[in-house]
């Protein structure tokens, strides 16, 4: 799997273009581990479920639709939604004080 500039330049789409062209220029390929993530076992409460969960809602993210974002939030056992309005992608650079 690769992110592309294209791909990179949607995530990043409200960041300073400082940190796309970084992420750009440390984009490497990868895999999406499909054949080993299908022979891992499951999450379970014991372990996955003592973690409490924070999900961080950008409401201009151009990769997860909000949609789609709140979705995940009620089926993963989120403990606590935090919404970063204008946000993309990538809210550590687009909004790094909120």
């Amino acid at each position: 799997m690769h992110f592309g500039p294209e791909l990179l330049a949607k995530l990043y789409q409200l960041s300073p273009i400082e940190d796309l062209e970084l992420a750009k220029s440390l984009a490497r390929a990868g895999s999406l581990f499909l054949q080993d993530l299908s022979k891992m076992k499951k999450f379970s409460n014991v372990g996955y479920g003592r973690v409490p969960r924070v999900y961080v809602v950008c409401s201009e993210d151009k990769g997860i639709p909000e949609e789609f974002q709140r979705w995940m939030i009620e089926n993963s056992g989120v403990t606590n939604v935090v919404e970063i309005k204008g946000a993309d992608h990538m809210p550590m650079f687009s909004k790094t004080q909120e």
